[in-house]
């Protein structure tokens, strides 16, 4: 189909309804402040070319670029191109890019200007009338969050905040939401001055990875593991985030933040939650959070949180065959760093179903691969048919659900060893996403931006979550400030300090080797 047949306004035969129930973008325009960063070049911008070529997004979509450069339409056009052909997950077909690339347009301007915000205001005016985005606009700000106040103070006075009968105005929030309780209220009383909360979008992109959400469809649309998934039958949970690589060019930004703030506080507890939580009445957002919530604020905290907690930063040695720097060693890096690349938590949870199961959450860098999973162990089942020596190679059953990479679901079980005697070994039973269906798994910006502009937000944390998050990791940090350092150093390639191995050894447990 010629671009040029394709009329920019939506069609009038359907209704709001329609393009939801169809998972199609209805009009709208997207409009992306820190546009020049890393995060819209590799994420966002193939992210919208991917929804497009799925013809996901209405003919007439806007796309609007928002920087401190000196760029016309056409400049700011020619960057997504090239991050389209660099990163998009679909084929480039030229079609589409010419359909794509009618509704992109650039403004120049500071945070502080206030002329720029009224050229942003005319510019989308404009696309309004020429492309049909019919005054619905979403807001993505990609920015530091100590810029919030001044854009989205910017976006009130200017008028571009404000929803009209029949148009929406959203705003969507990149983590980090606050660097504590604290400050995380006094963010959303900042974009709530500015937004309804229902207008307020914080993407966590971990919600929107096709695995973190088939742990619901796991739970909820079988009938095998539900009836198991209890105090009576789980030992324990491991929830495991392993990168493989240091902090890099970003040692100034980790250093005061961390490994629990930058993945524990967010990444894990969401994890936790939908793992643990009871089976909600329905997908809306509300039910979905009401139940993620009750287990949120269920979590439990012991008074004595040196038996709980673990921490480290990595050491400077030999990974991959390649000689690396220790965390103290990179650039910018203070020597007196206690900021931790490796953090260790044990939880509780107080409800009837997790009474006295413990959850272990860890997130650290530099460590032996590059993992996310969700390990499920079961008790022991009683072994009186078994001499002690047919099971000595006999674990404990574990489903394990991989969020990255790989993605897919394990089961661990003990079989019989073929031969003449009774041998009970650990075999494993695999789901691959890659091998059981032939449709690719969309990149998780693609479907939380869709979410955005259908204003469909089950995938999204509200404020009451990231509070009653901050609320768990807030005494940790605090215990851990009081103490002080210099913190434990661990090997890289290694799978952290060996006071995380202390921390399940208190327990009888070892951490699994993903």
């Amino acid at each position: 189909m010629n671009p040029s047949d394709v009329t920019p306004t939506h069609n009038p035969l359907r209704s709001p309804a329609d393009y939801r129930l169809n998972r199609i973008a209805g009009p709208s325009a997207l409009i992306i402040f820190g546009v020049t960063g890393d995060l819209s070049r590799k994420k966002l911008m193939p992210a919208v070319y991917d929804l497009a070529n799925r013809g996901l997004l209405p003919p007439g979509f806007g796309l609007v670029g928002f920087a401190r450069r000196d760029w016309e339409d056409q400049d700011f056009a020619t960057i997504v191109h090239d991050s389209v052909k660099q990163y998009a997950r679909t084929e480039f077909r030229e079609e589409v890019w010419e359909q794509l690339s009618q509704g992109i347009r650039f403004v120049s301007g500071s945070f502080d200007d206030d002329e720029a915000f009224e050229n942003l205001k005319t510019t989308l005016e404009e696309l309004d009338r020429e492309r049909g985005t019919m005054g619905n606009h979403a807001f993505y700000l990609s920015i530091p969050p100590k810029a919030f106040p001044e854009v989205t103070e910017q976006l009130r006075r200017s008028g571009l905040a404000q929803d009209t009968p029949g148009q929406w105005r959203r705003v969507v929030i990149e983590k980090p939401f606050g660097h504590d309780l604290k400050s995380a209220r006094e963010l959303n009383e900042v974009v709530g001055s500015v937004f309804p909360q229902d207008s307020v979008f914080r993407i966590d992109h971990y919600l929107g990875k096709e695995t973190v959400q088939n742990i619901l469809a796991l739970r909820f649309a079988n009938q095998l593991y539900e009836p198991i998934w209890n105090t009576n039958y789980v030992d324990h949970v491991q929830i495991t985030m392993a990168e493989d690589i240091g902090v890099g060019g970003r040692a100034g930004y980790y250093d005061g933040i961390g490994a629990a703030r930058d993945v524990i506080q967010n990444h894990l507890l969401q994890l936790l939650a939908l793992t643990a939580m009871e089976e909600p009445i329905s997908f809306k957002a509300s039910d979905l959070r009401a139940e993620k919530e009750k287990i949120l604020a269920a979590v439990r905290l012991p008074e004595d949180l040196s038996t709980v907690t673990a921490r480290g930063q990595y050491a400077g040695g030999w990974q991959g065959g390649e000689k690396v720097l220790g965390f103290l060693e990179e650039d910018g890096m203070s020597p007196e760093s206690t900021t931790e690349t490796y953090a260790a938590v044990k939880l509780e949870i107080g409800t009837r179903r997790w009474a006295g199961v413990p959850f272990y959450l860890r997130a650290g860098k530099r460590l032996g691969r590059r993992v996310t999973e969700i390990a499920v162990v079961f008790k022991r089942a009683p072994q009186q048919l078994f001499a002690n020596s047919q099971t000595a190679q006999l674990g404990q059953n574990a489903l394990v659900i991989r969020v990255q990479p790989d993605e897919g679901v394990t089961i661990r079980f003990g079989s019989k060893v073929p031969g003449a005697g009774m041998q009970v070994r650990d075999v494993t039973m695999d789901f691959g996403y890659g091998h059981a269906f032939t449709e690719a798994s969309p990149e998780a910006y693609e479907r939380l931006i869709l979410d955005v502009l259908l204003g469909e937000p089950p995938l999204f944390p509200r404020h009451e979550e990231v509070e009653l998050s901050w609320k768990i990791l807030d005494p940790i940090e605090e215990y851990w400030e009081k103490a002080g350092g210099p913190l434990d150093q661990y090997s890289p390639g290694s799978w952290g300090p060996t006071s995380a191995d202390e921390l399940l050894a208190r327990d009888g447990r070892t951490w699994r080797r993903p």
